[in-house]
């Protein structure tokens, strides 16, 4: 069974940064691509990074610059660091896990969300 837990979110205020982890239990972690997405208040879920098994990194064009996404498969454990935040990026950030694939509806396995509020 893949269980995703992330952790590191809080407030900050804007300019800041902040970084979120997620760690992925059970087998097969260096197989799957690995995905942060965000979910604001009465907005749609967006991806806003993603890296491959061979660590090739994929960005939302709102958060080019000033995310970066980075992975270590002997600690099973996906990042996302987060600087220069805005007040925009507030929201519930989810780590998740695709075995195939790189668009939103191929990441099957999802974490319970870790909540960034970046304060103006």
């Amino acid at each position: 069974q893949v269980q995703l837990v992330e952790s590191g979110g809080g407030l900050v205020q804007a300019g800041g940064s902040l970084s979120l982890s997620c760690a992925i239990s059970g087998r097969g972690f260096n197989t799957y691509i690995m995905g942060w997405f965000r979910q604001a208040p009465g907005k749609q879920r967006e991806l806003v990074a993603q890296v491959t098994i061979g660590s090739s990194t994929d960005y939302a064009d709102s958060v080019k610059g000033r995310f970066t996404i980075s992975r270590d498969n002997a600690k099973n454990t996906v990042y996302l660091q987060m600087n220069s935040l805005k007040p925009a990026d507030t929201a519930v950030y989810y780590c998740a896990a695709a075995r195939a694939g790189m668009g939103p509806t191929d990441y099957e396995y999802w974490g319970q969300g870790t909540q960034v509020t970046v304060s103006s």
